[in-house]
Order: structure tokens, then sequence, then C-alpha cells
């Protein structure tokens, strides 16, 4: 707590001022562009590293960046995504949805570990709220993980994308840059578009092309953020060289 409240006097004296300013200008009518999902961990830094400002994009974050498939909505009993999503893309007409996962995930490293059915019992899942939010809402992205382990990590995978006629194929990590639970945390990426495109809420939008769903993946030791190209069926580094083909391909795919 006193590292929070010395970094507390410096915002007051550094940047205090310029942020009340940007307060200002959006003053009660922000206008959020984008709705993006990351994980909690504490090595990620949206805002950083998109340079976003005040008003720019609505932020939610948990273990793993999961987004519950529609299924788990019943009656009353619903967590803070989809609530979310309703009240990003429906109620601010938000037409981008990104969801951002990352290399060393905690979470997915324990998702890895759930493939033990005895570590993954009820019983155990009972003593740890992590573990049975993960056997809830992400054994889907462990058994397409699973999927690709037994045909061969150069075998596409196949995802519903916005509409049942739309698909998303993917190549994991075909250079074998990343470890098996990075691997793992690109599936699971992923995985969380379909979910997404699952609310009956949001159909009518993703129908109509009027509302995008992107996948971006952060790696933590060199800093290089990737975006999954549907064009290139694989998630490709953001850098100097493709930036203005990969804003082409937004405007190809999604505008």
């Amino acid at each position: 707590m006193d590292r929070i409240f010395r970094g507390i006097m410096k915002y007051r004296r550094t940047n205090r001022a310029k942020m009340v300013e940007q307060f200002v200008q959006v003053k009660n009518n922000p206008e959020p562009k984008a709705l993006f999902f990351t994980c909690m961990d504490s090595r990620m830094l949206p805002a950083r590293f998109t340079e976003t400002n005040i008003g720019d994009m609505f932020i939610v974050r948990n273990a793993g960046n999961l987004i519950p498939h529609s299924q788990h909505f019943l009656d009353e009993y619903t967590t803070c995504e989809p609530a979310a999503l309703e009240l990003g893309c429906v109620h601010n007409d938000i037409r981008h949805v990104i969801v951002c996962g990352h290399s060393d995930c905690k979470a997915m490293n324990l998702l890895h570990l759930l493939r033990d059915t005895e570590f993954a019992s009820i019983d155990n899942r009972r003593m740890s709220p992590l573990r049975s939010w993960l056997c809830t809402h992400a054994i889907s992205s462990l058994e397409k993980y699973q999927q690709l382990e037994a045909a061969g990590f150069d075998t596409p995978l196949i995802f519903q994308a916005e509409t049942p006629l739309r698909r998303i194929i993917a190549y994991i990590d075909p250079e074998d840059k990343f470890s098996v639970t990075d691997k793992l945390s690109q599936v699971n990426t992923l995985q969380q578009m379909q979910n997404i495109s699952s609310y009956g809420f949001l159909r009518k939008r993703l129908e109509a092309y009027d509302l995008h769903i992107h996948a971006l993946w952060f790696d933590i030791y060199t800093g290089d953020i990737y975006y999954f190209s549907r064009q290139s069926k694989k998630f490709v580094e953001i850098n100097e060289q493709n930036v203005d083909k990969l804003v082409e391909e937004v405007s190809k795919y999604y505008c």
C-alpha cells in the first residue's frame, strides 16, 4: 500500500492535470471504440501497449481472458463478461471486440494440467475457484488444443466465426516458436472469439457485419504483439513492415 500511495502522489504531481483535461474533453459522453477482453495477469497493461487514452476502450480482465459460452447463461446465473458484451455492443454501439491472450499465462499453465482427470475432479474443483472457473469455461479450449496435438501441429484448427456460414481457419504457431502452454493460450484466445459469437443478442449485428471480433496475443518476454490474420490464417507479429497490410486486411474483412 505504501507503494500505491507513493504512486498516487507521483500521479498528482505529473499526470493528473493531463488526465483531467482528457476527462473534460470526454465529459459525460465517452464514445469507446472497442471492448477489450484480456487476462488479469499483472504484466498485462493493455492501455499502455495499445497507447489508448481515456474513453477509448472498455476493458474486462479475468483469469485466462475467458468469455463464457452462451450455454452458461441461464436465467439469472451469469458472469460479468456477457454483461460487458451487452453494455459495450448493445448499449454503447461498439463495433470492435478484441480478445487478447499472452505468453506464460498462469491460467493456461493450470488449464494444461487439467488434462489429468483426478486433478480436474469435482472434489478438487470445489476446493479451487480457479480450477472450477477453468473447468467450466476453458475446457473447450483444452479440447481444441488436444485435437491439434493429436492431429499434428501442422494441421489447421477450425473455429466458428461470426455467422454460421463463416469459419476461422487457424494454424497455431507454424514456426514452432512457442511452448505448448503458449500454443494452448493462442488456441484459447481464438476459442473466445467463437464464444462471443454464440450470444443471440449480438447475432443481428454480426450477421450484418456491423460488429467485428479480433484476436491479439502478447509475448510478455519480447514485448511483441501478434494479430490473428484471417488472411494468413495465423497470428502474425504487428511490426513496421506489415502494419499497413494489416490495416488493409481489417478494412477488407471488417469494415
